[in-house]
C-alpha cells in the first residue's frame, strides 16, 4: 500500500505535466488554424482600383505618423522614386508572407535609391516585430483611426477575425502597392485581387525600374 501511495504523486506530476503540454499543443494550433479558417470563409470579392490611386495620377495628400512618433506626409516621398505598401498587420498570415519575401528584393530596391514604406493600422509596434524578426530595416507609417485608409478607399469594416480584434480592432484596410515616381505621380497601383493575394516583389522592382527612366 505505502509503495502505491508513493508512486502516485509521481504519476500526477506525468498526467499534469501531459494535460499542459497537450493545452500548449491545442493553442498553438489553434492560434495558426483560426486565421486561416476566417480567411478561407471570408467572402472572395474583387476590389476595383480607386479612381486617385490610378497609374497617371498625383498621388494623393495624406499624412501618418513615422515609428518616432512624427508627423509624416505623402509630399516627403517626393524627390525620389517610392513603394508604399498598405500592409494589415502581423496578425495576418499573408502579410507576413510578404514582408518575408521583400526581404529578398529589399537591398534591390533601396540599391536603385527608392524608398520602400509600410503603411500600417496600429499598434505599430506589433507589426515592428516582423521586420525585426527578419532585419530588414523598412520604413513603417502608422495609419491612426484608418484616416488614409478611408481617405484612399482602402478601408475594410470588420476584417480582422474575432479572436484577434481585441488588440487589432475590428476594422483593417484592403492591402495594395503604390509604384511612384521622383515626382510623386502613380506608375503602378496593385490591389490584392483577393483578400489572400500580395504583389510579386520581382513586379515592384521592375515597377521601380520603369519609373526611374520615365
Amino acid at each position: 500500500v505505502s509503495t502505491k501511495r508513493a508512486l502516485c504523486p509521481r504519476r500526477s506530476a506525468r498526467n499534469t505535466y501531459a494535460m499542459s503540454s497537450a493545452l500548449i499543443v491545442t493553442l498553438i494550433v489553434l492560434a495558426i488554424a483560426v486565421p486561416i479558417a476566417w480567411f478561407k470563409a471570408y467572402p472572395r470579392r474583387l476590389r476595383a482600383t480607386p479612381p486617385q490611386l490610378r497609374e497617371g495620377a498625383a498621388l494623393p495628400e495624406f499624412s501618418a505618423v513615422s515609428e518616432q512618433d512624427e508627423p509624416v506626409h505623402s509630399r516627403d516621398l517626393r524627390g525620389a522614386p517610392a513603394v508604399i505598401l498598405f500592409v494589415r498587420g502581423n496578425w495576418c498570415p499573408f502579410c507576413t508572407r510578404q514582408v518575408d519575401q521583400l526581404t529578398q528584393y529589399y537591398r534591390d530596391i533601396v540599391g536603385l535609391g527608392a524608398r520602400l514604406v509600410f503603411v500600417t493600422p496600429k499598434p505599430l509596434e506589433t507589426t515592428r516585430r516582423v521586420a525585426e524578426f527578419f532585419r530588414v530595416e523598412f520604413e513603417y507609417w502608422l495609419d491612426e483611426n484608418h484616416q488614409v485608409a478611408r481617405q484612399l478607399d482602402l478601408f475594410l469594416d470588420e476584417g480582422v477575425p474575432s479572436g484577434y480584434a481585441g488588440e487589432y480592432g475590428l476594422h483593417t484596410l484592403w492591402p495594395a502597392a503604390i509604384v511612384t515616381d521622383a515626382a510623386g505621380v502613380i506608375r503602378y497601383t496593385e490591389l490584392s485581387r483577393q483578400i489572400k493575394d500580395r504583389p510579386d516583389p520581382r513586379r515592384l522592382l521592375r515597377e521601380i525600374r520603369k519609373a526611374i527612366k520615365s
